[in-house]
Formats: C-alpha cells, structure tokens, sequence
C-alpha cells in the first residue's frame, strides 16, 4: 500500500529532512567544540587564579574543523530550506503575473537554478575528488582530508538540484506555487 502523498513525495521529503538534520548537527558540533574550547580556558583561567599551573589545552584546528561544519551546515540546508519555502526570494516581478504567464516563468527560472546547481554540485564533487586524488589536506594541528568537506558539500549541492527539480515540476504541473514569506 502506497503512503499519502506517494513514495516518491514522501521518499523526496524524508531526504530533505534527513538533510537540515544533518546541518542542524553540524552546527550542534560547532557548539559543543566552542564549548570546549572555551571550558578549557575557564579551567586554566581558575587554576591560574587558584595558584596552579594551567593545563594549556585547546581545542586542535578548532577554526579550520568548525569553518568545515559550518560549510557542510549551510550546504546541507539548502535543500530543506528550499522545501520548506524559507529561502530569500525576490517576488516583485513574478507575484504580479497571471497564473498561465507565471506558470512559463517559474518554470523557466526553475530550469536555470537546475543548470546552476547542477554546474555547481559536479564542479564541487570534481575539486573533492582531485583533493581524495592528491590527498589534499588542510593546514593547522589537525591535518584534515579536504576532499571530506568537500564531499558533503557536493552532496547538499546535489540534494538541491533534485529539490529544484522537484519543486519546479510540482509548481508546473500544479499550479500551485510555493508560499514564501514577504515583509511589509
């Protein structure tokens, strides 16, 4: 037995979700690595004070491994952004057209922001892969392998393509456009 809204929807959803979930805990262990960091200097700060020696520990790479979380948060939550209508829009031409007209625009626009992150999702997976071929990595204490962040971005660019995609041939074959937020 099918489920509401068909496999396929639901199939589509799930990865969306699956997806701002995944930059949801990126971002979480940015936290918890600030978190650290900072603990670490409050203990010497009060061993300092109490007369003790200082631990010195720190957080190795802390800025390089919290920049690659923070690159793989926001390239993991395009796609759900997108799906559920929070991405930043310029409305002011389109909102006004009838629906017949509108319908060929936003098709025509979804086609382009198709080409664009498709263009981008396979550069980015081919600079991941000539990182993994040279066996690229960055610079600091910890050496971590580029092609990692990489990867995961190249993965997001790829869900949002298929989010693209999917939005694009829903509102086409619908009617029904994406709702997006406006300020007064």
């Amino acid at each position: 037995m099918q489920p509401p809204g068909g496999l396929m929807r639901n199939t589509l959803d799930t990865i969306y979700r699956l997806s701002g979930g995944a930059a949801a805990v990126s971002l979480f262990c940015i936290f918890a690595l600030v978190c650290m960091q900072v603990g670490a200097r409050l203990l010497d700060g009060v061993m300092r004070f109490l007369g003790m020696t200082p631990l010195g520990l720190i957080v190795p790479s802390i800025a390089e491994i919290s920049g690659f979380l923070l690159a793989s948060a926001s390239f993991l939550a395009l796609a759900y952004t997108l799906s559920i209508g929070s991405h930043i829009r310029v409305g002011l031409f389109v909102e006004r057209l009838a629906s017949g007209p509108r319908r060929i625009v936003e098709g025509l626009v979804g086609l382009l922001a198709t080409g664009i992150a498709i263009y981008a999702c396979v550069a980015m997976g081919g600079l991941a892969f000539k990182s993994w071929t040279y066996n690229d990595v960055s610079f600091g204490f910890v050496p971590v392998p580029l092609w990692l962040p990489q990867a995961v971005m190249t993965l997001g660019l790829a869900i949002l393509a298929i989010a693209i995609v999917d939005l694009t041939v829903r509102n086409w074959r619908t009617g029904n456009f994406t709702k997006y937020e406006t300020e007064a």
